[in-house]
């Protein structure tokens, strides 16, 4: 299926919608699926009732299984500011518009003398070429073991809060990233980046910007703008578990 339509500087662009670049990582139950914060592998169970079981492997006469899962550290995830705000602000809430023109940035995190791995404001405002609602961003190396690794006490790359609150005044509404988090694993509970890109508490919806995080970019996906849908399950908390799509635009 092919998409027309017009972006705000007048252009027209095109989209083939069959032609998907999905950058999710799945929710797999077990060790294999990929990790971060200590959380607890994903879980999926049969539910029983009295004779019932919900598997056909088991006897039962339909598939019915309970998910025991967290979205932030088991797979890629969408949150809205209800993640560091005391009052109950939830993603269902704040994402209610599901497509945007996005461009995808690579950059190689720079290495801080204390050892850490960040991506630094510098960094992003050479990269990017474009204006545009959502910022994907691409790390180096970019292998497929992130699509099963353990985040875990290994204090991963992160966002620096200069370049979050440097996202934020571009007017980004949509930031997402291959990374456990936008912030560093132990921080002592400041999560400087996300109140930065957020401008919380200023702004207690987080002016309706969302971040997504443990996402992969395929190496056959360029550097470039294209059509972002962002997919979420309608969940009245603050993250879902999430299908971010691109499409290339001609």
């Amino acid at each position: 299926m092919l998409i027309q339509f017009h972006l705000r500087n007048g252009q027209t662009a095109k989209a083939d919608l069959s032609q998907p670049h999905d950058l999710s990582i799945a929710t797999t139950q077990g060790e294999n699926c990929v990790n971060a914060f200590h959380i607890a592998p994903p879980r999926f169970e049969p539910f029983t009732v009295g004779s019932f079981i919900g598997s056909v492997a088991l006897g039962g006469t339909c598939n019915c299984e309970n998910l025991h899962i967290n979205p932030h550290g088991n797979g890629t995830h969408t949150e809205c500011v209800g993640h560091i705000s005391e009052k109950r602000v939830t993603i269902n809430s704040i994402l209610k518009k599901f497509h945007c023109i996005a461009e995808i940035v690579s950059v190689t995190p720079q290495l801080a003398p204390d050892g850490d791995r960040l991506i630094c404001k510098e960094q992003l405002m050479q990269a990017v070429k474009y204006k545009t609602d959502a910022l994907i961003i691409r790390t180096f190396p970019n292998n497929l073991d992130k699509l099963h690794a353990h985040y875990s006490g290994t204090n991963p790359t992160y966002l620096h809060h200069e370049a979050a609150r440097w996202i934020r005044q571009q007017g980004y509404m949509h930031l997402l990233l291959d990374l456990p988090s936008v912030d560093r694993e132990e921080d002592g509970g400041e999560l400087l980046a996300h109140h930065a890109f957020w401008n919380f508490p200023a702004e207690a919806d987080g002016g309706k910007r969302t971040i997504t995080e443990l996402i992969y970019v395929p190496e056959s996906v360029a550097d470039g703008i294209y059509l972002l849908n962002i997919q979420i399950a309608s969940l009245e908390t603050d993250a879902s578990p999430a299908k971010p799509v691109v499409y290339e635009l001609s």
